[in-house]
């Protein structure tokens, strides 16, 4: 199954935009996080020759502005959308998002939105002391279980085993996103690395909100099984 990244933090070139937050195209179907700002998520669409007409759904990790700044162009464009979101964001973006007619869906629990692609359900994290819910896609090929996470404030550790909890018997082929791992230490980001070896994670793409250290760690532990993330590229999990 492809995934389009439409938004990160590196480019492939000078012409696409770039800056905070993240948005990940899956099977030309569904839209994960929505970057920090709709004219630039709108102007990559445009120019990666993305059809907004065959986006079929809307997933938002979570409540920071950086992850749904582009949702309204969306939706301005996509009437009676679904946007899928966990059920304690917050008020105000709840009634935006009605105001612009979208089929608004809060899931607490772990959901099948299309034949092989899920959603983990609501957990549980903080950011700068207040709490934060969000939640992670996952998507089932032959190759095994992909993960992208939007930041991961829950631990990005809490939200694989999540997934291993609704299938285990199944390996977890890539994991990519934000890992939230900026503010920790080596030793906390070498144990983290090694449970993922430890759970079976085979290749790892951790961006965004994840730090230079966590990177640059996950790259000397994963090797060739590293990957980054840059706006235009294509991966197929």
């Amino acid at each position: 199954m492809l995934i389009k990244t439409l938004f990160d933090k590196e480019t492939l070139d000078g012409k696409l935009k770039a800056g905070w937050g993240l948005s990940f195209l899956v099977d030309n179907r569904f839209l994960f996080d929505t970057g920090e700002k709709g004219e630039w998520l709108m102007e990559n669409i445009k120019d990666l020759k993305v059809n907004i007409a065959d986006i079929e759904a809307i997933i938002i990790s979570h409540d920071h502005w950086d992850h749904w700044g582009g949702l309204w162009d969306m939706l301005e464009r996509r009437n009676g959308i679904k946007v899928y979101i966990c059920p304690r964001f917050g008020d105000g973006f709840k009634k935006k998002v009605r105001e612009f007619k979208a089929e608004l869906i809060e899931e607490k629990d772990f959901l099948e939105i299309f034949k092989d692609i899920y959603i983990t359900g609501q957990a549980d994290g903080a950011f700068d002391g207040s709490y934060i819910a969000e939640h992670a896609l996952v998507i089932r090929t032959e190759n095994g279980l992909s993960v992208i996470t939007g930041c991961a404030h829950p631990g990005i550790v809490k939200m694989l085993d999540m997934v291993t909890r609704k299938f285990p018997d199944e390996k977890i082929y890539a994991v990519m996103g934000g890992f939230h791992l900026a503010d920790e230490d080596e030793q906390t980001i070498g144990n983290i690395v090694e449970t993922l070896k430890k759970m079976g994670v085979k290749k790892v793409y951790p961006t965004h909100c994840s730090g230079k250290n966590a990177v640059k760690i996950f790259e000397e532990a994963y090797g060739k099984d590293f990957g980054k993330i840059i706006v235009g590229q294509e991966l197929e999990v």
